[in-house]
């Protein structure tokens, strides 16, 4: 996918005064005690150079052979052709998650993924999203109006925010439910507690234990859980009992049967619930926090999404999402550089083949949509921030192979029209009263432990603006070049 020349012309300037933040590169491959550390902190830093550019890396880590597919044709061959040997998602991810998701959709496989895919999909497919919209404005526009209440250039945590707004669209949605700031910081203090204590390495792995034997939990990460769960528990007994919505869309979890006429298990149930609620606020949360960061740093992309949100002349509706072409076009390159979940993981069941290269039983094959967005010979400028790249008018799409911030094949996640629809509608409306401002001082870093974060937290200055002001601000901090 290329733009042309008067476009790549027009932006010049500006993108020689800012490039995104990325993870370090390193020169040379490390040593298994230094991957290990390395890993431990965050994912995406242990690539090389070199690997950028390779179709297919393979190496050895203990027992375990480890390969990591870099291009769209080997990414169609692991997650599509060879999606039967390739389904089961890494020990390290499956340990990682169990205590918090349990059976859930996300780590099971085989024949338990798709019964609960078959219950869950309908919960947020694509159908659905057109009945969600008003709820999605109906909280934008209350965070609007509290971020109104505060003083001039008042400093927020914009990821944070996010992660609390997200997270009480997602309750309302999905549970029906009115959780409030207290309930929904408790969840997302959670979820990143968890994140920020979790074992990344499942070091037994590396020798090919069994999956029987018992992982290690910290304290902090087991406190962690007992906030999600609290929360959720509490959701879920209202319903159960009948104090509940009977209309909500996690209620329908009481009504599924499987072929043979059976229902769920109040603990699938629960688990369900806890992977919705995971997957339906972490992942735009922080998309829209690394949004805020990019759009705050490019005047020139400032403006014309200022132009077009103004242009609309009220707050959006799901009948506008598509029409805001530009808006729309920034969360999809906030994606492409930030993919929530930036690797993706999976471990062969059996012998088999992606490409020319031999994948023996018990391998783990890795996808990873952050090196893969960031591939010259895949993106023309792949380091930059150019939301006209997806702009239809003057661009082509990258093919689906290329661009997979929601994975690819059979597994890719049934949220994805939820999130964007969700992601344009808060832009817009956040947007239109509001610009804010990277803190000054403040520095931004890729971290990756379960998800992609800008860091712990992400401070920002709300500066307040009025319809048809697209004018540039104060300068902004510069942000460090990775």
């Amino acid at each position: 996918m290329r733009l042309s020349p008067e476009w790549h012309a027009g932006i010049e300037a500006e993108e020689r005064s800012f490039v995104p933040p990325r993870a370090p590169l390193r020169a040379s491959s490390a040593g298994l005690w230094e991957l290990v550390q390395i890993y431990r902190k965050s994912l995406i830093s242990v690539f090389t150079k070199a690997d950028y550019k390779r179709k297919m890396t393979s190496v050895r880590l203990g027992l375990l052979d480890v390969h990591t597919v870099n291009s769209p044709d080997l990414v169609r061959e692991a997650l599509q052709v060879q999606h039967e040997a390739l389904q089961a998602k890494t020990p390290q991810m499956r340990h990682a998650l169990k205590p918090l998701l349990g059976d859930g959709l996300f780590v099971s496989d085989r024949s338990l993924w798709a019964a609960r895919r078959a219950a869950v999909g309908p919960i947020i497919h694509t159908r659905r999203v057109r009945d969600f919209a008003p709820i999605m404005l109906e909280v934008a526009s209350e965070w609007r109006d509290a971020w109104e209440r505060l003083p001039e250039g008042a400093e927020v945590d914009m990821l944070a925010e996010m992660a609390e707004l997200t997270a009480e669209v997602i309750s309302r949605t999905v549970f029906g439910r009115k959780l409030g700031r207290e309930f929904t910081a408790e969840v997302v203090r959670g979820f990143s507690e968890y994140q920020e204590h979790v074992d990344q390495l499942d070091a037994l792995s590396l020798i090919r234990a069994p999956d029987w034997l018992p992982r290690f939990q910290n304290s902090a990460a087991r406190r962690a859980l007992k906030r999600v769960h609290r929360v959720i528990d509490d959701v879920i007994d209202q319903i159960a009992s009948g104090k509940g919505d009977s209309e909500t869309v996690i209620a329908h979890l009481f009504d599924v049967k499987d072929k043979d006429g059976r229902g769920l298990t109040r603990e699938a149930i629960r688990n369900e619930a806890i992977v919705i609620f995971m997957a339906g606020h972490e992942t735009t949360a922080n998309t829209l926090a690394w949004a805020w960061f990019l759009v705050s740093k490019s005047n020139r992309v400032r403006a014309k999404m200022q132009a077009e949100i103004d242009a609309l002349g009220h707050p959006p509706k799901f009948e506008d999402v598509q029409g805001l072409i530009h808006t729309r076009s920034i969360v999809e390159e906030t994606l492409r550089l930030y993919p929530p979940v930036p690797i993706l993981g999976r471990q062969a069941l059996e012998d088999t083949k992606v490409g020319k290269w031999d994948i023996r039983k018990g391998s783990i094959v890795m996808v990873c949509p952050y090196m893969l967005h960031r591939k010259g010979s895949v993106f023309s400028r792949p380091n930059k921030f150019i939301p006209e790249r997806f702009d239809e008018r003057i661009a082509s799409r990258p093919d689906k192979y290329a661009y997979i911030p929601f994975a690819i094949g059979p597994r890719t996640c049934p949220g994805l029209a939820f999130g964007m629809t969700e992601s344009v509608i808060a832009l817009a409306t956040l947007g239109r009263g509001f610009d804010p401002v990277l803190k000054k001082g403040h520095v931004v870093e890729p971290l990756c432990r379960l998800t992609l974060r800008p860091g712990a937290n992400l401070p920002m200055i709300l500066r307040r603006r009025t319809a048809g002001d697209t004018s540039a601000p104060a300068p902004r901090e510069a942000a460090v070049e990775g």
